[in-house]
Order: structure tokens, then sequence, then C-alpha cells
């Protein structure tokens, strides 16, 4: 399947800001392909590609891996560009780690979004980067649940440590971590995300 291939370029403050979907996960739990399930009358996998659409136009990135032909032929036509993570059942660190190996030379920053978040607003994520300083070493994420966590924005400062991770290691623990500058902003519904058939229903029945 083609796709855009992403330049090389020095980087530059004045790069923009991508948006990255990770839907590669196996989603063990919920016993199928999740990112195929419908809320709303789409795919999970499209509504988070046009959402990142929205936001950042076609500098979005779609990362897949299990089921991934299917999962891309859900979000066709794919609006930005489209990585395949070979490495997607090691857990989200991985495909983490493959999106910024992508785009360090491109991108001043990237905002994560999950696949398994429907209720994320185009709004908020404008709001995640209306909240960015602009700084290298800022993380702009979202608080919800007496927690912080994504969607979020990581400035290119963050990048040698997100290309690093492996494994179930995600992007959490960078909010923690003293050198970083890390601004919230609220959004309750953030709070609902989609690991079991039983969680999408009740999100059906909620909206």
């Amino acid at each position: 399947m083609p796709c855009p291939i992403l330049a090389s370029v020095t980087n530059n403050p004045d790069l923009p800001v991508f948006a990255v979907v990770l839907a590669a996960g196996c989603a063990s739990r919920f016993g199928a392909t999740k990112q195929l399930s419908e809320f709303d009358g789409a795919p999970l996998a499209r509504l988070a590609i046009n959402l990142a659409h929205d936001v950042c136009v076609n500098h979005s990135m779609l990362v897949v891996g299990h089921d991934w032909l299917a999962v891309s032929a859900a979000c066709q036509p794919l609006p930005g560009f489209l990585i395949l993570n070979d490495h997607f059942a090691e857990g989200i660190g991985a495909s983490i780690s493959r999106a910024v190996r992508s785009l360090r030379h491109a991108a001043s920053a990237i905002i994560v979004l999950l696949a398994d978040q429907p209720l994320i607003t185009r709004e908020h994520v404008r709001g995640l980067l209306d909240a960015w300083s602009g700084a290298d070493n800022a993380i702009v994420a979202t608080a919800f649940a007496g927690t912080v966590g994504p969607p979020a924005l990581f400035a290119h400062g963050c990048f040698a440590d997100l290309w690093q991770f492996t494994g179930d290691q995600g992007a959490r623990e960078l909010l923690f971590d003293d050198r970083f500058s890390v601004t919230t902003v609220d959004f309750d519904d953030a709070a609902f995300d989609i690991d079991t058939p039983q969680d999408l229903d009740r999100l059906r029945s909620r909206t």
C-alpha cells in the first residue's frame, strides 16, 4: 500500500506538530481487532485519524501493526502518513518508538492519540496545542479522573527518551520526570477508553 515518505531534514523549531494515532495493538482483552469496532458510525481507528487530521491536517500519522491491512483499509483515504510497526506485539512502547524514529527530523512536537479514546474532541486536542509554550522540553498532557495521561503533546526535547521505549512502556513516566516542563489541560471524558466489548457497549449506551 503506497504511502508518503517523510524527508529527513535538519531539526527546526518551526517544523510542524504531528498528530500520531497509535492503532497497532493486539487488544487481547477485547477478543477482536478493537480498532475496527464501530462507535458513532465509524471504526475507532477512523475516528482517531479523522481527529488527527482535523487538528494537524496532513501532518498526521497512523501507526498500525495487528491486522494492519484491515485497519489501514478502514482508514482510507488516509490523509497523512502510514507507519507499520512490525514489533507491535511487544507493546505500546514499540509503537511510540517507531513513530518518533520516523518523525525525529520532521516534527517540532508530536501529539500522541490513542485509537481507543473515542470521546476525545478536536477542541481538546487543539487546546493541548494552544497550551504548548513552544519550549523544547515541554509536555502538555490531559488531566482526568485524578490522573494525567493521553492525549499528550511531547516537544522535540522528549524525542530521545521516546525513541528508546520498548515493550509496554508508555510515555506516562515522562510526565513525572523533572527534566520536562509539564502542563495539563482538563478533559474528564479522556477517562473513557475501550478495553473490552463491555466498555464499548457502556459507552454506546451513554451517548
